[in-house]
């Protein structure tokens, strides 16, 4: 399929989705935008080719959130009655977080550049955050008398804490790259150029494991939040008796003992 807003690609296991409005910083609050993000990431659960993703911004951002001169006109997602805008929302901008959330491949968020309102909730939606040493950080809806509409207040306690996310949320402040890596908002800083490199090499790796388990892994990593301890475990070992049955658990074996990596096919 092709697509005017975003550019999809998948190479050797990886997939990467580059936000392609470079013209309003990547602002993803429009109907077109968030269709386009919502079904690339409804399809790779279907794709069996596909392992990891990756999500970068063209251009200097990463995202800007949401469109803040359609705000100020009350067009598109922002017009309308309190009742439209509210159907807008949950036919919108919040089909993304649920397309996020319930994707079973692991996903890096490439941080650019600005990752702002929408757009600092949508990385912190992914598991794994590497920034370039341009990028920023806000979750700046108060700033604008909003709140985060999108679901970001779900996502951020759960990422950083209650007090933490609680002062960002309140504040509203830009946080910079080397303040984002001290507060545990990403994992790794790197330099402008070296960025995709270095998500790609973080990709391989991820990529590298048997793709069935790595996706049940994830699974497990997301029922942890909502399971209490007992059903948690039963869950865990029907998965794992579900691994011990594959050929690539064989595999992983055979490769183990022999010391050399595995060939895996997802069987």
């Amino acid at each position: 399929m092709s697509y005017q807003h975003v550019i999809f690609e998948v190479a050797d296991r990886i997939a990467t989705l580059t936000f392609n409005q470079p013209e309003t910083r990547n602002a993803i609050s429009d109907e077109a935008m968030i269709d386009e993000i919502v079904s690339v990431l409804s399809a790779i659960p279907a794709r069996p080719d596909i392992s990891v993703l990756i999500i970068t911004g063209a251009g200097e951002a990463f995202s800007s959130g949401g469109n803040v001169k359609k705000m100020q006109a009350k067009e598109g997602l922002f017009g309308g009655s309190a009742m439209d805008i509210q159907q807008a929302y949950r036919l919108g901008i919040q089909r993304i977080p649920l397309a996020l959330y319930e994707l079973e491949v692991p996903v890096i968020a490439a941080v650019n550049g600005a990752a702002v309102g929408a757009g600092f909730d949508v990385a912190m939606m992914c598991d794994l955050r590497l920034a370039s040493s341009n990028a920023r950080f806000g979750e700046t809806f108060l700033n604008l008398g909003i709140i985060p509409g999108d679901g970001g207040a779900w996502f951020l306690p759960r990422a950083l804490g209650h007090q933490r996310a609680a002062e960002l949320t309140f504040t509203g402040r830009l946080v910079d790259a080397d303040e984002a890596l001290r507060l545990g908002i990403v994992l790794e800083v790197l330099p402008p150029s070296d960025l995709m490199g270095h998500a790609r090499e973080l990709a391989r790796q991820i990529a590298a494991k048997p793709p069935q388990a790595l996706r049940l892994a994830k699974r497990l990593l997301r029922a942890g939040q909502a399971m209490d301890l007992k059903n948690f475990l039963d869950y865990c070992a029907a998965l794992q008796a579900a691994c011990h049955g594959t050929a690539d658990h064989a595999e992983a074996l055979a490769a183990f003992f022999e010391k050399r990596p595995g060939r895996y096919e997802g069987h």
